[in-house]
Parts: C-alpha cells; sequence; structure tokens
C-alpha cells in the first residue's frame, strides 16, 4: 500500500513538472535566454588582423570603460589600418624580449600595430620607453595592463594584459580630423 502511494506521489510530481515545463514554453521564458551572449558579444577570442603597413605614427594611447567591455584606443597622425590581435606571449619590437613578466593580468593580448611610433625623423612620437606601463586602468574591470613593447622597422607593440581571456574585437575608426584610431575592446565576460 505504501509503495503504491509514493508511486501515485511521483507520478502527480512528475505530470507537475512536465505541465509547468510545458507552460513556461508557451508564454516564452524558455532557459535560452541563459545561454544569450553576455550584453549580446559574439567576439570570440581568435586573432583578429586587417590592413597593411602605413606611415603615420602612433601619437596616443588612451583607455575606458564602458558597461560591457574595456577599450584600448590607439591614435595614429594619419590614415592607418594595420594590425593584428590574438592571445599569447608579446615580444619587445628589435630585442625580441618576452613582455609577460612584466604585464599583469591572466592573460596576454599581444597588439601588433602596422605603424610606427616615431616620426620621419625617427624621433619617438611617444612618450613611453620600452616595457613601461602606459594607462591608467583605475576603472577597468577587464584591462589589467598595458605595456610598450617598442617600434621597429614601421611595426609597433603593445602587451595588453587582461583579467582572462575573454572575447574582443578590433576595428578602425577616422578622426579626429586627418587622425584615424585602432580600437580594441575586450569584454568583461563571456
Amino acid at each position: 500500500m505504501r509503495i503504491r502511494s509514493a508511486l501515485t506521489a511521483l507520478a502527480v510530481v512528475l505530470a507537475g513538472l512536465v505541465a509547468g515545463a510545458g507552460s513556461s514554453t508557451a508564454a516564452g521564458t524558455t532557459t535560452a535566454t541563459a545561454a544569450s551572449p553576455y550584453c549580446g558579444i559574439t567576439w570570440g577570442s581568435a586573432e583578429k588582423s586587417a590592413g597593411a603597413l602605413s606611415g603615420p605614427p602612433l601619437v596616443d594611447v588612451r583607455t575606458g570603460r564602458h558597461d560591457c567591455h574595456d577599450r584600448v584606443v590607439f591614435e595614429f597622425a594619419g590614415p592607418v589600418d594595420g594590425y593584428a590581435v590574438g592571445y599569447g606571449e608579446t615580444w619587445t619590437e628589435g630585442e625580441g624580449l618576452a613582455l609577460s613578466p612584466y604585464t599583469a593580468g591572466g592573460a596576454l593580448l599581444r597588439v601588433s600595430l602596422r605603424a610606427p611610433a616615431y616620426d620621419d625623423a625617427h624621433q619617438g612620437t611617444l612618450p613611453y620607453a620600452v616595457g613601461e606601463h602606459v594607462a591608467n586602468l583605475l576603472r577597468c574591470s577587464t584591462l589589467r595592463d598595458v605595456v610598450f613593447g617598442g617600434s621597429f622597422e614601421g611595426y609597433s607593440t603593445f602587451a595588453v594584459g587582461v583579467r582572462a581571456r575573454l572575447p574582443f574585437r578590433v576595428f578602425v575608426l577616422a578622426g579626429p580630423g586627418t587622425h584615424s584610431r585602432i580600437v580594441l575592446d575586450v569584454a568583461h565576460q563571456w
């Protein structure tokens, strides 16, 4: 008798669960929302590259925090569109020294900009020495460090330390004025 009562109770509970699952699907509340991408971000973490080697020099590096991502902006004194960005070790330009021991963060983004950080007279256009930390990241939740890796034969390198391997995107913006910018956004989470 007890077994029959227990089986009946179990059947009622299971029927209620099945009915409840069916009604929530009909009402439009499915578990798919739990699998939706964070802030609609679908960037991924694979290497991204574009553009060609250019002559206008890098003149500024700055960072910012947005609701869903942190941003690094590289500004050039003219049109530039060449870059390669991916997770992995970053080496100084010309010397080949690893920057990971000097860069904070759980993961390292290797940023290679296809433009120099010096002008036609080979005078540096940035106030940083190789290995220097170049940004204030006080309010950033994903960025941990931005370290200058130098500029050699028209390429400029940075190690960007982030909290963990997270999705990122890279794109080019025109302006202000005749300048251009290469923008790196790193999501706060997956």
